[in-house]
């Protein structure tokens, strides 16, 4: 999946069934989060700063190469 240097956005992954499979299989508790509409427009580079904070690497990792894969 061509991830456009990590400024796609999350509305456009999540628009996406096997994106938003990978979003649901690793981080189940952002797939499901209610602010999921209001963050359409965060890109990805945005979420993965912010989630380094509050997950482990690995699984920020893990999210990375399997979008990537796509």
């Amino acid at each position: 999946m061509d991830l456009k240097n990590n400024q796609i956005t999350l509305g456009e992954l999540w628009d996406d069934p096997k994106s938003r499979a990978v979003f649901q299989r690793r981080v189940p508790m952002l797939a499901k989060h209610p602010v999921q509409g209001a963050a359409r427009t965060v890109t990805l580079e945005q979420l993965r700063d912010f989630l380094s904070g509050w997950v482990p690497g690995m699984m920020v990792n893990g999210v990375m190469q399997d979008l990537k894969r796509l």
